[in-house]
């Protein structure tokens, strides 16, 4: 017996660092919470593998997966306690209830992979009513926590205090309560923000407006003029458009390969230093172009394009980024707000412009938000998306505040390419017009 026990444990040290952590739990359990907030998640659906918005009692299916994958009792559970222990009762109140529930169908059936039951979730649940201002409801799932444990003297001190404040209240028998979702203080624009999430990119009145339109474009130069590049018009203040097919699958697949052994949390500039946030949830890594002949080639096509010269230090090294389930980067700038910014290093001024590249689909969700300009733009695999974030008085242009919507089902890879001020003096001149 005691050779199976040391091979089992040699075998378990084996895999162990393939395997979750608390902290790979607990982000899961974010990013579902994120995407209940942001999409209007219904947790019942959620639960059983489905993604329906709730608006009243109007229920509207988002996505329909080729395939249910439900949840458990005790993964509910799990997402309900990461929200108590974090105090947050709004989150917590109907992911505890879910698991209530779905114990209560199964009580009495001995699941190995387990970790809570019936009694854990009605207690938590118990508490987390109670701290919302809910006594009744925390006071009912309390006397029924006893009929599974007569023996807990906790509860059964609850029960006797949730007992006394309704008789000392009697109002408190039929109230409910109203729990406020958690607010981001820094994010002032999130009801326009999840409303263009929520559109999944749809701009169904774009082709009633002229302006808009669709070319094939060479910019006048010789590199693209056997293969010139299909440009779409998505808006022109800020001035915003969406080159197709820019990469082929096999480049990139390519860059994806080249970026993954490199992939790291990302981060965002924090007055003079590089940190991780909440509210850019992400991996990155960056490529310089000698890694491979492929980077260089991309370099070319992106400068004969853009008529911008993106060679190093005037243009930052390519980033990839990989966006997971519930991966989301917050409304944010691209260019330096603050002249302390770290942008600045490269003694080339602000970034003057954006060339992001869509290396993957997405099943549902993803899309790039301008929060302002009010549009959203959905992730097409392949294209690139091309913005101006200076204009030409070298002044900050507030209209490009955007945002990457959480990703709702699938896997979202982007390659961004930086453009800086300095280099493109001739190529983009500067005006004394603000407007320009």
């Amino acid at each position: 017996m005691k050779g199976n026990e040391v091979a089992l444990k040699d075998g378990y040290e084996k895999v162990e660092q393939d395997l979750p952590a608390f902290e790979d739990v607990e982000g899961a359990a974010r990013a579902l919470m994120r995407l209940q907030d942001v999409y209007m998640l219904n947790v019942k659906g959620l639960a059983r593998g489905v993604f329906q918005r709730v608006a009243g009692s109007a229920v509207t299916d988002l996505y329909s997966p080729r395939r249910l994958f439900s949840l458990t009792a005790d993964d509910c559970f799990q997402v309900g306690k990461v929200a108590y222990d974090m105090g947050d009762y709004y989150h917590a109140i109907p992911w505890l209830e879910e698991a209530v529930s779905l114990f209560r169908g199964s009580y009495g059936e001995w699941k190995t992979e387990d970790e809570a039951s019936l009694e854990d979730a009605l207690d938590h649940l118990a508490f987390a009513y109670f701290q919302a201002g809910n006594v009744s409801c925390a006071l009912s799932l309390s006397r029924e926590f006893l009929l599974y444990s007569p023996d807990n003297k906790r509860m059964a001190r609850n029960v006797l205090k949730y007992e006394k404040l309704l008789a000392e209240s009697p109002n408190q028998v039929v109230a409910e309560a109203v729990i406020q979702r958690p607010n981001v203080p820094h994010l002032q624009t999130r009801d326009t923000y999840e409303g263009l999430c929520q559109t999944l990119g749809s701009q169904p009145i774009h082709y009633q407006i002229p302006s808009l339109y669709c070319s094939y474009e060479t910019n006048s130069s010789p590199y693209l003029l056997l293969q010139p590049i299909r440009k779409e018009v998505i808006h022109l203040e800020p001035y915003v458009v969406l080159y197709h097919d820019f990469v082929s699958d096999m480049e990139a697949q390519k860059i994806r390969g080249l970026a993954e052994p490199w992939l790291q949390r990302s981060v965002v500039a924090s007055g003079e230093k590089q940190l991780p946030v909440e509210y850019r949830i992400s991996k990155s890594a960056w490529l310089k172009d000698t890694v491979d002949p492929l980077l260089v080639n991309l370099d070319h096509r992106i400068g004969a394009l853009t008529g911008l010269d993106v060679q190093p230090p005037y243009a930052e090294y390519l980033q990839v980024v990989n966006y997971g389930i519930g991966g989301h980067y917050e409304p944010h700038f691209d260019h330096a707000t603050s002249p302390t910014s770290p942008l600045y290093r490269m003694k080339s001024g602000n970034r003057v412009a954006t060339f992001m590249i869509y290396l993957s689909s997405v099943e549902a969700g993803g899309a790039t938000a301008f929060i302002y300009a009010n549009f959203s733009v959905p992730v097409v695999k392949n294209a690139a998306l091309f913005w101006w974030n200076l204009h030409r008085s070298g002044e900050g242009d507030g209209d490009t505040l955007h945002a990457g919507c959480p990703v709702l089902v699938g896997d979202k890879w982007v390659a961004n390419k930086w453009i800086h001020e300095y280099g493109q003096e001739f190529r983009r001149p500067c005006s004394s017009s603000p407007k320009d």
